[in-house]
C-alpha cells in the first residue's frame, strides 16, 4: 500500500516537472522572435512569416503581426502571399529542367524557338536602326541583359495571352545591344515562359503545375487563389497619409462586383484578391494567364520545400528535379562583366550575392518580390530562408532592416 502511494506521488511529481518544463519551453521566445516582432513594432511590416530550413528539415517558422490590418486578423504560418517577381526564380528552375533534358541550351538564340524574333533591330537613342551583333539568347532574357522592350512601354497592350504578349515584344526594337547592359525586364522572363510552352508542348501554367508544384507538394502555389486560399491572404499595407502608421490598401473600391464578374467571364474571383491586387486580375482568372515574371501566390511552407530542394542540390524526398550542374549554372553569375549593383549579380532567374551585406554568404542566391517578399538559398551556411511580408512604399533603410535583420539572425542562430 505504502509502496503504491509512493509510486503515485513520484509519478505526479514527474508529471509536474515535465509539465513545468513544457510550459517553460512554450513561454520562452523563439530564436528569431525578437527581430520578427520588431518589424511589426517598428511598422516596417503589418505582418510577417519567416521560415528557415536546412537540408534535412524546417528548423523555424515564426509569425508576427496581422494578415489583415483592417480586420485585425492575426498572421498565420500558412498565410498566402503574392510573391510577385519571386516567380522569376520558379521560371528559371523550369528553364533549367529543360536544359537538363537537352531540349534547351542557355546559348540558344530566342529566335530558334520563337521565329517572330528573327527580324528584331536595335534602336538606341538617335542612332539609326541596325541589326544586333547577335540575336538575343535564352541566357540574356533570363539575366536581364537582352535589351528587350520594357513592360512599362506604353506601346504594349496586355492581351491576357502569353503567346500574344510575347509576339508584341518581338515586334518592338531592342533598346541596346544584347548582353551589354543589365536592365530589369519582365518581358524577358515572360519570353522564357513562352519558350517553355513551345519546347514542352504544354502551357506554361500546366508545365509548372505538373513538373514543379505537384511533385514538390506546393499545394498553395498558384496564379489564381481560390476562395479558401484567399481567406488566408496576407493583405498589403502602405504608409498612411501622415506617414505615422500603416493602413491596408483596397485597390478595387471603385469597381462594382458585376463589373468584375463580367471581366472574369463569370469565373469566380475572390473579393479578397481583387481588393489586394486590383480588379484587373479578373481578366487573368478568365483567361488562366499565368505570368512567368510575376504572377504567383504562395506560402512559406511551399517555398520552404522549393528552397530545400535547391539547397539539397536539386533533390528532395527521393525525387530529383534538377541536376547539380543545372543548380550550379542557374545560381552562377551569368551577367559577366555587366554590372548589376554593388551587392548582387544575376544568374538564370536568380540574384546572386557578391557581398555578404545581408547575412547570406557570397555566392548564395535568391529573389525578392515587389511587395518585399524574399527567399534565399545559402549553400555555404547550409540554410534556406523565406521572408514573407506585403508592404508598398518600404524605404531602402527599412528594407535593410527587414532583410538584413532576419537573415543575419537566421545565419547566426542556425
Amino acid at each position: 500500500m505504502r509502496s503504491s502511494l509512493v509510486t503515485r506521488i513520484a509519478a505526479r511529481s514527474c508529471l509536474v516537472i515535465v509539465s513545468t518544463a513544457a510550459v517553460a519551453r512554450a513561454q520562452s521566445p523563439a530564436p528569431l522572435s525578437p527581430v520578427v516582432h520588431s518589424l511589426v513594432e517598428k511598422q516596417i511590416a503589418p505582418g510577417v512569416v519567416v521560415l528557415v530550413a536546412n537540408k534535412d528539415q524546417v528548423v523555424a517558422v515564426e509569425t508576427a503581426g496581422y494578415a489583415s490590418l483592417a480586420a485585425q486578423t492575426p498572421m498565420r504560418p500558412d498565410a498566402v502571399f503574392w510573391i510577385a517577381s519571386m516567380s522569376k526564380s520558379l521560371t528559371g528552375t523550369a528553364v533549367m529542367m529543360l536544359v537538363d533534358e537537352g531540349k534547351l541550351s542557355l546559348d540558344d538564340p530566342v529566335e530558334k524557338h520563337l521565329p517572330e524574333f528573327r527580324s528584331q533591330m536595335v534602336e538606341q537613342g538617335d542612332q539609326p536602326a541596325r541589326r544586333p551583333k547577335h540575336p538575343i539568347t535564352l541566357r540574356e532574357i533570363m539575366d536581364h541583359t537582352s535589351g528587350l522592350v520594357l513592360a512599362s512601354d506604353k506601346a504594349l497592350k496586355h492581351t491576357h495571352s502569353l503567346k500574344d504578349d510575347v509576339a508584341q515584344y518581338a515586334a518592338r526594337p531592342l533598346r541596346q545591344e544584347p548582353g551589354t547592359k543589365y536592365e530589369y525586364n519582365n518581358c524577358g522572363i515572360n519570353t522564357a515562359g513562352r519558350i517553355i510552352e513551345v519546347v514542352s508542348g504544354m502551357s506554361y501554367a500546366d508545365f509548372m503545375q505538373q513538373r514543379v508544384f505537384n511533385p514538390l507538394g506546393m499545394k498553395d502555389t498558384t496564379c489564381w487563389p481560390n476562395e479558401e486560399q484567399a481567406s488566408r491572404l496576407a493583405h498589403t499595407a502602405r504608409l498612411t497619409d501622415d506617414k505615422h502608421g500603416l493602413e491596408e490598401i483596397k485597390q478595387d473600391k471603385n469597381v462594382k462586383p458585376e463589373v468584375i464578374a463580367k471581366w472574369s467571364g463569370g469565373t469566380h474571383v475572390p473579393a479578397a484578391i481583387t481588393a489586394d491586387m486590383g480588379a484587373g486580375i479578373a481578366f487573368d482568372y478568365k483567361e488562366r494567364y499565368a505570368m512567368p515574371a510575376g504572377g504567383y501566390f504562395s506560402t512559406a511552407q511551399d517555398l520552404g520545400r522549393f528552397c530545400r530542394m535547391l539547397l539539397r542540390g536539386g533533390e528532395l524526398d527521393g525525387t530529383r528535379y534538377l541536376s547539380e550542374n543545372a543548380i550550379r549554372a542557374m545560381s552562377a553569375i551569368q551577367t559577366g562583366e555587366v554590372r548589376v549593383n554593388p551587392q548582387e549579380a544575376y544568374g538564370v532567374g536568380w540574384s546572386v550575392k557578391i557581398r555578404d551585406d545581408e547575412g547570406p554568404s557570397v555566392g548564395s542566391y535568391g529573389h525578392r518580390g515587389a511587395r518585399r517578399t524574399a527567399m534565399w538559398i545559402d549553400p555555404q551556411n547550409g540554410l534556406a530562408m523565406v521572408i514573407l511580408v506585403e508592404r508598398f512604399d518600404m524605404s531602402g533603410d527599412q528594407q535593410k532592416v527587414l532583410y538584413g535583420g532576419v537573415m543575419k539572425a537566421a545565419v547566426k542562430r542556425y
